[in-house]
């Protein structure tokens, strides 16, 4: 269930340890949500080509779009959003030399279907 989409400033590539973070970060989202931790999906997209507040080339960005299933309460959401993001500066390396912007948006997946294939 939980699909997590992160894009972030391909500049941030060796400073972003991106499996770490998904590996961290499913059992124990998995813990908070109550949701299967198999079910757990992320994936990551390098931005080439953005533009951060005025241009320049120092500032970078990293956005998490976690989307689960309806019916959590604001709260639970609001402290895995609270927990992702802390997660998520835990696991980009100091140094870069850039400003980065760290966001995360908890949202529900409006409408959600599956199927396991097995071989």
């Amino acid at each position: 269930m939980p699909q997590i989409l992160i894009e972030y400033s391909a500049c941030l590539a060796d400073a972003f340890d991106r499996r770490g973070f998904a590996l961290a970060l499913h059992p124990v989202a998995a813990e908070l949500i109550g949701s299967a931790l198999p079910d757990f999906k992320t994936r990551f997209r390098p931005i080439d080509d953005a533009v951060i507040g005025t241009g320049e080339a120092t500032e970078a960005m990293v956005h998490v779009d976690l989307a689960i299933l309806p019916g959590r309460d604001p709260e639970l959401k609001a402290r895995l959003g609270d927990l992702t993001l802390t997660m998520l500066c835990d696991h980009i390396k100091p140094g870069s030399g850039l400003n980065t912007q760290v966001t995360v948006e908890v949202r529900d997946i409006a409408s959600y279907h599956k199927r396991v294939l097995t071989s």
